[in-house]
């Protein structure tokens, strides 16, 4: 997009997101996002833990966003993903490393476009971050010893999550593992539920966790037209019963009303074409 500034590193990226961009434009905010290779796209580890059930499995036909947009024309787009992915799978701490890094970068970019900064780290993937992630922030100190000489220290401070090391932060993400919103998460966290019909037993899962914890939950309709039928009506959703706002507005989803259903419309041939229940109408 002419004139959108843009920020690039290894793991992160900002400014490329037509949706983002849409929504940094009518806020404070930028967002960076990450893009990994979904499910076992990658080989190895399960990046999606419930995409079978939620049908959209890349590798089984399912309604996967990882074809969207410029992955639709572009197969380079996929195959850096992958090239990621398996830097992450091979050596988690050498990858956190290196989102630390990555992320310092773009709090600095932030302050001189004059943005405050959100990251949404699963891009196209279901990592659950708030666990097991932990990070490290190295730190130098400069100070001077009794005797007047000047003495530097090396050290660093480690942390739970990469949301509690930079707490400045905005962290959100759309989620279809439902029990990561049972749990406490960090403040600066904001997960929204992802639903799908694909699945009876996990429809009736996903909604009843946003019933019980109050989380937000995103429905992707076929068309725009169906969206903007149910926009601000109240929609039954198996067990939970809410308004419908329009999520395409702005993809900064830490800004909706709590207790909405986040209604989106499928882009793209795969999306429109989905036939396993993750797009509805």
């Amino acid at each position: 997009m002419p004139g959108t500034p843009v920020f690039k590193s290894a793991t992160i990226i900002a400014g490329l997101n037509a949706k983002t961009v849409k929504g940094d434009k009518a806020s404070e905010y930028a967002t960076a996002i990450m893009y990994l290779a979904p499910a076992k796209m990658a080989g190895g580890a399960n990046l999606c833990a419930m995409a079978t059930e939620a049908g959209c499995d890349p590798n089984h036909g399912g309604g996967c966003l990882v074809n969207s947009g410029q992955a639709q024309v572009f197969s380079s787009i996929n195959r850096a993903r992958i090239a990621k992915t398996q830097r992450y799978l091979a050596n988690r701490a050498e990858f956190m490393a290196e989102l630390v890094r990555d992320v310092q970068r773009f709090i600095k970019w932030c302050a001189k476009h004059g943005v405050k900064p959100a990251v949404r780290l699963n891009g196209t993937s279901d990592i659950q971050w708030e666990v097991a992630h932990p990070v490290e922030i190295p730190w130098v100190s400069h100070n001077l010893n009794a005797a007047g000489q000047r003495v530097t220290e090396y050290g660093s401070d480690r942390y739970a999550s990469i949301m509690e090391a930079f707490p400045e932060v905005q962290f959100y993400d759309y989620t279809k593992v439902y029990k990561r919103v049972y749990r406490q998460l960090p403040s600066n966290y904001q997960l929204v539920l992802s639903y799908s019909g694909a699945n009876q037993r996990y429809a009736e899962a996903v909604t009843k966790a946003a019933q019980e914890t109050g989380a937000n939950m995103a429905v992707v309709y076929r068309t725009k037209e169906l969206r903007d039928y149910f926009v601000d009506k109240l929609v039954q959703c198996g067990e939970t019963c809410r308004h419908v706002i329009d999520g395409d507005q702005t993809d900064l989803r830490f800004l909706d009303p709590q207790r909405v259903i986040v209604g989106l419309y499928a882009k793209g041939k795969a999306a429109k074409a989905d036939t396993s229940g993750f797009v509805v109408g």
